[in-house]
Protein backbone atom coordinates (compact mmCIF):
# COMPACT_ATOMS: atom_id res chain seq x y z
CA UNK A 1 0.00 0.00 0.00
CA UNK A 2 2.77 2.28 0.73
CA UNK A 3 4.72 1.99 -2.45
CA UNK A 4 1.16 2.53 -4.77
CA UNK A 5 0.89 5.77 -2.12
CA UNK A 6 4.25 6.68 -3.22
CA UNK A 7 3.99 6.16 -7.44
CA UNK A 8 0.47 7.89 -6.76
CA UNK A 9 2.69 10.82 -5.58
CA UNK A 10 5.34 10.87 -8.32
CA UNK A 11 3.32 10.49 -10.67
CA UNK A 12 0.86 13.68 -9.62
CA UNK A 13 4.01 15.46 -9.30
CA UNK A 14 4.80 13.83 -12.94
CA UNK A 15 1.20 15.41 -14.29
CA UNK A 16 2.43 18.98 -12.42
CA UNK A 17 5.84 19.19 -14.18
CA UNK A 18 4.42 17.89 -16.95
CA UNK A 19 1.82 20.48 -17.51
CA UNK A 20 4.32 23.27 -15.93
CA UNK A 21 6.85 22.65 -18.68
CA UNK A 22 4.77 21.36 -21.83
CA UNK A 23 1.30 22.45 -21.54
CA UNK A 24 1.60 25.47 -19.76
CA UNK A 25 3.37 27.07 -22.88
CA UNK A 26 1.70 25.23 -25.48
CA UNK A 27 -0.94 27.42 -23.83
CA UNK A 28 1.09 30.83 -24.01
CA UNK A 29 2.19 30.11 -27.80
CA UNK A 30 -2.29 30.19 -28.12
CA UNK A 31 -2.92 32.88 -25.81
CA UNK A 32 -0.35 35.45 -25.83
CA UNK A 33 2.38 34.84 -27.86
CA UNK A 34 -0.17 34.15 -31.18
CA UNK A 35 -2.58 37.51 -30.36
CA UNK A 36 0.23 39.52 -29.53
CA UNK A 37 2.27 38.76 -33.12
CA UNK A 38 -1.27 39.09 -34.60
CA UNK A 39 -1.67 42.31 -33.26
CA UNK A 40 1.67 43.68 -34.07
CA UNK A 41 0.87 42.96 -37.65
CA UNK A 42 -2.06 44.23 -37.64
CA UNK A 43 -0.82 47.53 -36.65
CA UNK A 44 2.20 47.59 -39.56
CA UNK A 45 3.01 44.34 -41.76
CA UNK A 46 6.59 44.38 -41.05
CA UNK A 47 6.57 45.93 -37.44
CA UNK A 48 7.52 41.86 -36.64
CA UNK A 49 9.41 39.85 -38.97
CA UNK A 50 7.39 36.41 -40.47
CA UNK A 51 9.87 34.60 -38.79
CA UNK A 52 8.18 34.80 -35.22
CA UNK A 53 4.92 33.43 -36.46
CA UNK A 54 7.05 30.05 -37.62
CA UNK A 55 8.77 30.08 -34.59
CA UNK A 56 5.57 29.89 -32.60
CA UNK A 57 4.13 27.30 -34.90
CA UNK A 58 7.17 24.85 -34.45
CA UNK A 59 6.84 25.77 -30.33
CA UNK A 60 3.21 24.65 -30.77
CA UNK A 61 4.01 21.98 -32.38
CA UNK A 62 6.85 20.48 -30.80
CA UNK A 63 4.89 21.33 -27.13
CA UNK A 64 1.72 19.32 -28.14
CA UNK A 65 3.71 16.44 -28.92
CA UNK A 66 5.60 16.32 -26.00
CA UNK A 67 2.40 16.12 -24.44
CA UNK A 68 0.36 13.81 -26.39
CA UNK A 69 3.96 11.60 -26.13
CA UNK A 70 3.83 11.89 -21.80
CA UNK A 71 0.12 11.35 -21.78
CA UNK A 72 -0.05 8.56 -24.31
CA UNK A 73 2.70 7.12 -22.34
CA UNK A 74 1.08 7.34 -18.83
CA UNK A 75 -2.59 6.32 -19.97
CA UNK A 76 -1.44 3.10 -21.64
CA UNK A 77 1.29 1.99 -19.32
CA UNK A 78 -0.05 3.22 -15.97
CA UNK A 79 -2.94 1.83 -13.55
CA UNK A 80 -6.03 4.00 -13.06
CA UNK A 81 -5.31 5.26 -9.71
CA UNK A 82 -1.81 6.36 -11.12
CA UNK A 83 -4.04 7.83 -14.31
CA UNK A 84 -5.75 9.90 -11.57
CA UNK A 85 -3.33 11.47 -10.14
CA UNK A 86 -1.21 12.21 -13.00
CA UNK A 87 -4.13 14.14 -14.01
CA UNK A 88 -4.71 15.45 -11.02
CA UNK A 89 -1.22 16.84 -10.93
CA UNK A 90 -1.82 18.41 -14.12
CA UNK A 91 -5.39 20.13 -13.18
CA UNK A 92 -3.47 21.37 -10.04
CA UNK A 93 -0.78 23.50 -12.26
CA UNK A 94 -3.49 24.06 -14.97
CA UNK A 95 -5.61 25.69 -11.75
CA UNK A 96 -2.43 27.45 -10.32
CA UNK A 97 -1.43 29.32 -13.60
CA UNK A 98 -5.88 29.84 -14.95
CA UNK A 99 -5.44 33.91 -15.19
CA UNK A 100 -1.79 34.21 -15.63
CA UNK A 101 -1.09 33.06 -18.80
CA UNK A 102 -2.23 36.35 -21.52
CA UNK A 103 -0.74 39.05 -22.51
CA UNK A 104 -2.47 41.56 -20.11
CA UNK A 105 -0.04 40.04 -17.54
CA UNK A 106 3.23 41.48 -16.86
CA UNK A 107 4.99 38.47 -16.59
CA UNK A 108 3.59 37.03 -19.60
CA UNK A 109 4.02 40.58 -21.77
CA UNK A 110 7.85 40.58 -20.45
CA UNK A 111 8.53 36.97 -21.68
CA UNK A 112 6.82 37.49 -24.59
CA UNK A 113 9.15 40.87 -25.63
CA UNK A 114 12.29 38.53 -24.28
CA UNK A 115 11.63 36.03 -26.67
CA UNK A 116 10.14 37.83 -29.92
CA UNK A 117 12.73 41.27 -29.75
CA UNK A 118 14.86 39.11 -32.02
CA UNK A 119 12.25 39.46 -35.01
CA UNK A 120 11.76 42.95 -34.82
CA UNK A 121 13.22 45.52 -37.24
CA UNK A 122 13.55 48.50 -35.42
CA UNK A 123 16.44 48.94 -33.50
CA UNK A 124 15.24 51.09 -31.24
CA UNK A 125 11.95 48.99 -30.51
CA UNK A 126 14.21 46.11 -30.86
CA UNK A 127 16.09 47.73 -27.94
CA UNK A 128 12.92 48.56 -25.84
CA UNK A 129 11.60 44.82 -26.01
CA UNK A 130 14.56 43.43 -24.88
CA UNK A 131 14.74 45.57 -21.92
CA UNK A 132 11.06 45.18 -21.60
CA UNK A 133 10.15 48.38 -21.00
CA UNK A 134 6.59 49.24 -22.46
CA UNK A 135 6.65 53.10 -21.71
CA UNK A 136 9.42 53.32 -24.36
CA UNK A 137 8.07 50.78 -26.74
CA UNK A 138 4.64 53.37 -27.05
CA UNK A 139 7.06 55.83 -26.96
CA UNK A 140 8.88 54.79 -30.32
CA UNK A 141 5.47 53.56 -31.66
CA UNK A 142 4.21 56.98 -31.29
CA UNK A 143 7.03 58.18 -33.05
CA UNK A 144 6.27 56.11 -35.49
CA UNK A 145 2.69 56.83 -35.91
CA UNK A 146 1.67 53.41 -35.36
CA UNK A 147 -1.16 52.39 -32.53
CA UNK A 148 0.10 51.34 -28.97
CA UNK A 149 -3.12 49.04 -28.55
CA UNK A 150 -0.94 45.68 -28.15
CA UNK A 151 0.76 47.22 -25.20
CA UNK A 152 -1.60 46.87 -22.03
CA UNK A 153 -1.58 49.06 -19.69
CA UNK A 154 0.37 47.88 -16.49
CA UNK A 155 0.43 49.54 -12.82
CA UNK A 156 3.46 51.17 -12.10
CA UNK A 157 4.58 48.54 -9.70
CA UNK A 158 7.58 48.28 -11.51
CA UNK A 159 10.36 50.46 -13.40
CA UNK A 160 9.27 50.95 -16.63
Amino acid sequence: MGMKIMWAAILAFGGWLGYYLFGRQLVYNFVTAFPLIRQMTETQEDLIAPGAKRYTVISAIVMGLLCVIICVAVFLLCPLYLKISFAAGAVVCALMLVGKISPDNRDMFDSFCATYYKFVPDDELRTAMYNKKPSKMKLRLHDMGLSTAFIPDFKKDRND
